[in-house]
């Protein structure tokens, strides 16, 4: 579970997102960082018993920094307003599958996939999806998988309107050779962000994506 204080400084941030503001409630969001990167330790403690590769992962290695890089963006906002961890065999920055964790009040949501792979990577994956179709369905199909995420993400930000070079309209893969990322989120409630069940929760949504980031990850080793 996470701490109120933790959930109240996030919406807090959300309305002062500025410099002045943020140094002098330093210590709230260093208290913040700390409760939210003890959480994601007991998650990787807990997966770690299902799934081997994240077993060295530290808390501190998978947290997004909560600085914004504005450089080239409109929004000149200093910091997000939230927390972000990505769990993977190699680190935050590594371009394999992997799981991640999204802290923001209102739009809280656990899951992972590969997101936006290199174009190698992405032919790679497609290819596997043609190739062994039916395995992968077996995959997104399974019931622990249905009934924690429905189905991979469709959102238009992450799929083509027509099937890529080199497969047919009438692939029976069709709809998932579109996809340009292929992840999966369930998204989470406020009240369930406080309560002791979620770490029960997120590890349940990890082990139900788990076969799909093995399925993604031996397409591009």
């Amino acid at each position: 579970m996470l701490q109120i204080s933790t959930i109240k400084f996030l919406k807090d941030l959300k309305k002062n997102n500025n410099r002045p503001w943020f140094e002098k409630n330093r210590k709230v969001y260093e208290d913040a960082k700390a409760d939210f990167a003890t959480f994601i330790q007991t998650v990787i403690d807990k997966h770690s018993k299902n799934d081997s590769t994240i077993k060295e992962q530290l808390a501190k290695n998978c947290l997004f920094r909560i600085n914004r890089d504005v450089r080239f963006s409109k929004d000149k906002s200093p910091y997000k307003s939230n927390m972000g961890a990505s769990i993977n065999r190699n680190g935050k920055k590594s371009l394999l599958a992997g799981y991640y964790f999204h802290l923001e009040p209102g739009q809280c949501f656990a899951g992972g996939g590969i997101w936006m792979p290199m174009p190698d990577d992405l032919k790679k994956v497609r290819q596997e999806v043609d190739y062994n179709f039916a395995d992968f369905k077996k995959i997104i199909g399974a019931k622990k998988f249905k009934s924690v995420y429905g189905d991979l993400s469709h959102h238009a930000e992450y799929k083509l309107s027509r099937v890529p070079k080199g497969y047919n309209a009438d692939n029976p893969a069709a709809e998932y050779l579109k996809l340009k990322s292929f992840v999966a989120m369930v998204n989470l409630k406020d009240t369930d962000l406080t309560s002791k069940e979620l770490a029960k929760k997120t590890v349940a949504a990890f082990e139900a994506l788990q076969p799909l980031l093995t399925f993604i990850n031996n397409s591009i080793q």
